[in-house]
């Protein structure tokens, strides 16, 4: 049996969604590693996975499972829930949806020109909420690699550190980054941005993400740029973040609450051969 999956993206950074909601699919790190890869599965950054909202949740819409290219499951991704949030809006007919994650219920809405906006929730600064091994002052945080240095960390659902920049293309992200994802003081790893700020109102970004490497978009990494730079006072609390998929609008209000703006795209609808779905020869031994 086939199962069928809708291939989507948010200014590049893609994902293979499946609906969970009414047909049970249970897929581990292997097989979720084999969907993702670029050539010989479907090939995404994420895979993303709709399932039945928590009965505790009322008014949320839908459960989004967010598993990395490398199989490890996450708490948030901005692009994602942009997404799944246009996905239910348009099944529902609606101009706003809830989406229930790991890391809280996201609230979205239709933005004109047919963008979305979600509200990512509350930016989280402190060093147990990011989180780390140890007590830092996360607007210098004392680490490095090469260039990259002195970042400002944030949680904004996920664990981000931000590394300010005078000149985001000559940085060497595939060498830094990973070794900054697995830094010692990030317990759960991080993801790593590189961000130069153009003027108050625009910053170029660049993103490594933890589990999938350089991406052409991150929704909270631009989110944790925002905040971060603003924090250092080198933007105001809303700014256009340049990515190398193109632009979001990133606002942090006074509330703290972090909203990101930004459009969505359906790629293709597929369904996927059963190779892929399949129990791994160790598995089906055991069994």
């Amino acid at each position: 049996m086939t199962t069928p999956f809708t291939k989507m993206h948010g200014l590049g950074n893609d994902f293979v969604v499946f609906d969970a909601r009414a047909r049970l699919l249970d897929l581990d790190a292997r097989q979720i590693a084999a969907i993702a890869n670029r050539r010989t599965g479907v090939g995404c950054d994420q895979v993303i996975i709709m399932e039945n909202p928590d009965t505790a949740s009322q008014d949320a819409d839908v459960f989004m499972r967010i598993y990395n290219a490398d199989g490890g499951e996450v708490g948030a991704c901005g692009n994602a829930t942009r997404c799944i949030a246009s996905a239910i809006m348009l099944e529902t007919g609606r101009d706003e949806a809830v989406i229930q994650t790991r890391a809280g219920n996201l609230h979205a809405h239709r933005a004109p020109g047919d963008a979305i906006t979600v509200d990512m929730g509350p930016a989280r600064l402190g060093w147990r909420d990011i989180p780390l091994n140890e007590e830092r002052d996360t607007a210098h945080l004392n680490i490095s690699s090469g260039p990259l240095r002195d970042p400002v960390a944030v949680n904004v659902g996920n664990p981000h550190a931000v590394f300010i920049v005078a000149d985001v293309t000559a940085i060497d992200l595939d060498t830094h980054g990973p070794i900054l994802e697995k830094h010692p003081l990030f317990p759960e790893r991080a993801n790593i941005e590189a961000a130069q700020v153009i003027d108050r109102a625009h910053i170029r970004l660049r993103v490594w993400e933890r589990g999938a490497g350089i991406t052409q978009a991150c929704g909270t990494g631009a989110c944790a740029t925002l905040v971060a730079c603003a924090r250092r006072g080198l933007t105001g609390r809303t700014a256009e973040v340049l990515l190398d998929g193109g632009p979001l609008v990133i606002e942090w209000r006074a509330d703290d609450h972090v909203l990101m703006t930004g459009p969505v795209a359906i790629s293709y609808d597929g369904a996927l051969a059963p190779s892929l779905t399949a129990p791994s020869p160790a598995d089906t031994a055991e069994d």
